[in-house]
């Protein structure tokens, strides 16, 4: 198991590979809500909930990334109940199912074709997956796939990923298959966070599918 003292935002923003994914969620994923949730104020779930809510998003969702269920349990907070969760980590997805948010949970790579049906989601969320080490823009293509038309996206990016990772230019490319496109700029943690990233905002990026 990992040293509690390695598991923390930058561990998360140093990975690689998905294979590191899978270790550091592994080791993390029964600490993951007090030691990270809760002690740095991750306010992300809860916008990608209220931006999804403000712009009638309905289900079923794909919650991507979906690590130990922040985003799930912020859109039950909205009365919206059919979200499956997909993620790397089969140990965060069961912390997930202990707390009853999802219909389902999906262990896949985002990297990879996702083991889902075309055109099966009205909405897909995403909070904290895009980020420094983990996800960049190559898995729109699948996330698109399994959207159907007129699908509400409702993703957060890390700002500076946004540009050098190529979601700019991704999003340019996949113009004609999407509308209604938004981004906004939030803080990504609250009053508790600690003092090196008590500042950082990440833009929340928001679409329908075509």
């Amino acid at each position: 198991m990992g040293n509690g003292n390695d598991l923390n935002v930058d561990a998360a923003y140093a990975l690689k590979t998905p294979e590191d994914s899978k270790k550091l969620y592994r080791d993390w994923a029964a600490s993951y809500d007090q030691t990270f949730a809760e002690a740095m104020d991750f306010l992300m779930p809860g916008h990608v909930a209220r931006l999804f809510q403000e712009r009638r998003g309905a289900g079923p969702v794909l919650d991507v990334g979906a690590g130990t269920g922040l985003v799930a349990a912020a859109l039950k907070a909205h009365g919206l109940e059919e979200v499956d969760g997909l993620d790397i980590s089969p140990e965060m997805l069961e912390v997930a199912r202990s707390k009853g948010l999802y219909r389902k949970t999906i262990v896949a790579d985002l990297t990879r074709r996702l083991p889902l049906s075309d055109a099966c989601y009205h909405g897909v969320t995403s909070s904290g997956t895009f980020t420094h080490g983990h996800v960049g823009p190559e898995a729109l293509d699948e996330l698109l796939r399994v959207a159907a038309p007129s699908a509400l996206f409702v993703l957060t990016v890390k700002t500076e990923h946004y540009t050098d990772k190529g979601f700019d230019r991704k999003f340019d490319s996949i113009s004609g298959q999407i509308r209604d496109f938004e981004i906004v700029s939030l803080p990504i943690y609250g009053a508790a966070a600690d003092p090196d990233h008590a500042q950082d905002e990440g833009l929340v990026v928001q679409f329908r599918r075509v």
